[in-house]
């Protein structure tokens, strides 16, 4: 039979070679996530380059766009500011003769109203008359 010692060695023993099992599945698990890791970079890597250059390529077009519009919203800002030149001219040309025809229309109404002052209204003959309505 075995003694106590040989018995408390033997489960030592077992445990140990359970744990060094458990450890080397766990590396050999590690081991296979470390190279499928190595694939995909190496993969994202040969995938990388060609985007990278289609990513270059877009942004030098965006730049060449940009400085199109740029061009482009310039001429809109000077066209803008030659219309509101031109409405400011329009405006003066156009605005001061009409007040000055619109101011000699009510002083001629208003002369020719002060000469009918002298003459009786039909509606103030008939108040004077008493005919009120």
């Amino acid at each position: 039979m075995l003694t106590a010692g040989e018995v408390a060695g033997l489960i030592a023993a077992t445990g140990w070679v359970v744990l060094v099992c458990v450890m080397a599945m766990v590396l050999v698990k590690l081991a296979r996530l470390l190279t499928e890791t190595t694939k995909a970079v190496s993969d994202l890597n040969n995938r990388l380059a060609p985007l990278l250059d289609d990513v270059s390529v877009t942004v030098n077009e965006t730049n060449r766009q940009l400085v199109a519009v740029e061009a482009i919203a310039k001429d809109v800002k000077q066209v803008s500011g030659h219309a509101a030149k031109l409405s400011a001219v329009t405006q003066t040309i156009f605005t001061g003769p009409l007040i000055k025809v619109s101011s000699l229309g009510y002083g001629v109404r208003r002369a020719i109203e002060a000469r009918r002052v002298n003459r009786p209204r039909p509606r103030a003959r008939q108040r004077q008359q008493g005919r009120v309505r």
